[in-house]
């Protein structure tokens, strides 16, 4: 239990920091919030009265104060050019990039794992260096890139999946669910390849560890004593990429949900840098930062969980 408090501690803090670094990089900018909801031609009275209702004519330290502790309620603020609650559209965007990225990483570790493992095991034969030289491959290619490939194979050519959009799942599940394949598989076919590279090494050196030909020794079958031995050990450095490639993800499908035209919160951050909104693009980024701290935290308990002799310490 004390384990899970400094982590959450730990975890607070790093919050903490981080808004704070995003709520300086932007106030250090140029340019004043009032000046571009008015637009150029407005009056320096127009501009002082707009920037007292925003409040960004407070020194710095009380504006993150302020904004620091509606956070802590789930408060983001309201837009300075839509004026719109912030919260509630970043909730709903959140949900989008969600989808998105919980199943590409799904389309990585079903790629990843049997390829990998196979990769491995086969490492001296001509199959295990076609499952490398695929997986290098894999690596070479932008997501984004892949992403217009599959538009024109499954989507031009075949026209068994929609290019693009997107549908709410309590609108039409069988909707959401093909608009969401190609999207997907793009997030998740390139950081397959990568994780692919990380499973042949971790089970590769796996198998020359002392407990595996002891089992071999016993009896145990190859097969047996990689599936019941090898891979629960191999599984913790594994874990790291895959916390890694998460946070990879977050980013990546930035570019994923321009290219399918799909409403995340990559296109609301973009949408925000276009109009100069710096406080949704506060608030964006801060929840970006939120879940790559989040993703951290599980999996450090997650090695606890896998690896007894972390419990032991």
């Amino acid at each position: 239990m004390s384990l899970i408090v400094r982590k959450l501690v730990t975890l607070f803090a790093g919050v903490l920091l981080a808004s704070f670094a995003v709520f300086c990089c932007l106030a250090v900018l140029p340019g004043n919030a009032a000046e571009v909801a008015l637009g150029t031609n407005a009056t320096p009275e127009a501009v002082a009265r707009l920037s007292k209702e925003f409040g960004t004519d407070r020194p710095l330290l009380v504006q993150y104060a302020d904004w620091a502790a509606g956070l802590l309620h789930g408060d983001f603020g309201t837009s300075y050019v839509t004026h719109e609650l912030i919260g509630p559209r970043i909730a709903d965007r959140l949900a989008v990039t969600a989808w998105l990225v919980t199943g590409g990483m799904l389309v990585a570790v079903v790629l990843a794992l049997p390829a990998g493992v196979l990769a491995a095991a086969w490492h001296r034969s001509v199959r295990g260096a076609v499952l490398s030289a695929l997986s290098q491959a894999g690596i070479a290619v932008p997501s984004f890139l892949a992403g217009i490939l599959l538009v024109y194979v499954f989507a031009v050519r075949a026209g068994a999946l929609p290019a693009g959009g997107y549908t709410p799942l309590t609108e039409d599940p069988w909707e959401w669910g093909r608009h969401l394949v190609l999207p997907c598989l793009s997030l998740g076919l390139v950081q397959g390849a990568v994780l692919t590279r990380y499973v042949r090494s971790a089970v590769l050196s796996v198998q020359h560890q002392h407990f595996m030909r002891t089992a071999r020794a016993k009896g145990v079958r190859r097969w047996a004593a990689l599936c019941r031995h090898g891979l629960p050990n191999a599984a913790v450095p594994v874990l790291t990429v895959l916390g890694l490639q998460l946070s990879t993800l977050l980013v990546g499908a930035i570019v994923v949900e321009r290219v399918f035209v799909i409403p995340g919160l990559g296109d609301l951050l973009l949408r925000a840098v276009a109009d100069r909104d710096l406080l949704l693009v506060q608030g964006v980024v801060t929840v970006l930062v939120v879940a790559v701290l989040v993703v951290n935290l599980v999996t450090d308990v997650l090695y606890r969980v896998l690896d007894p002799r972390l419990r032991s310490r």
